[in-house]
């Protein structure tokens, strides 16, 4: 992961949610200045730029504010979205049923319809944070992402343990997504040859008789 000046050609849009005080920009800040910083709420949006490795797709990830008066706002970041990445605060169980709510909205989206989806397991740093495992309980990821990849990583934004490896499995999925996306168009590539063939064929006979 690295600084990334420019908009390159293969840049992926990623769209990172959560709730409130889940940590989204001050993990954002960290994996990219390497730095801890203080945050506000973010009102609005962030736009940071990040490299993966250099075959892979750069990753533009808008950090959308989480406060409840913006989550109406959120689908309008939706469209061209080749990623979701949902930070949840470990830490805070009490607001895991909310959290689970606002996930499960998002994935109703037609707009994000079999997107890849990254949970970010935060504040892991924190003594008694739930696991990935519990997450993945609370949420209900098995369930509602029965038609979609999806990971949960565990991560702090304090320390930044986690964050490289997370942005790196939205990097794998979107690869992954994109080759199965290629095996699905030469599939039906393959599947309209023989019918194009059969038609021609019966409309030849009809002009021979």
């Amino acid at each position: 992961m690295g600084l990334h000046g420019s908009k390159h050609p293969q840049q992926a849009q990623i769209v990172m949610l959560g709730l409130d005080s889940s940590g989204k920009s001050t993990l954002l800040y960290k994996l990219k200045y390497n730095e801890s910083v203080i945050t506000v709420p973010t009102v609005g949006f962030n736009v940071e730029m990040l490299e993966t490795e250099a075959r892979g797709p750069g990753l533009t990830v808008w950090d959308v504010g989480g406060q409840h008066r913006m989550r109406p706002h959120w689908k309008h970041h939706y469209m061209g979205t080749e990623a979701l990445v949902f930070v949840v605060d470990s830490w805070d169980r009490r607001r895991l049923e909310e959290a689970k709510k606002e996930l499960h909205q998002v994935l109703r989206s037609g707009s994000l319809k079999s997107i890849p989806l990254v949970v970010l397991a935060n504040k892991q740093d924190l003594p008694g944070a739930a696991s990935p495992l519990e997450i993945t309980h609370r949420l209900d990821l098995r369930r509602v992402c029965g038609n979609r990849d999806w990971f949960v990583q565990p991560c702090s934004g304090r320390t930044g343990v986690g964050l490289e490896e997370g942005f790196r499995r939205v990097a794998y999925l979107l690869k992954t997504s994109l080759k199965q996306t290629e095996a699905d168009i030469k599939n039906r590539v393959k599947q309209l040859k023989p019918k194009a063939i059969t038609m021609m064929t019966k409309t030849q006979g009809l002009g021979c008789s």
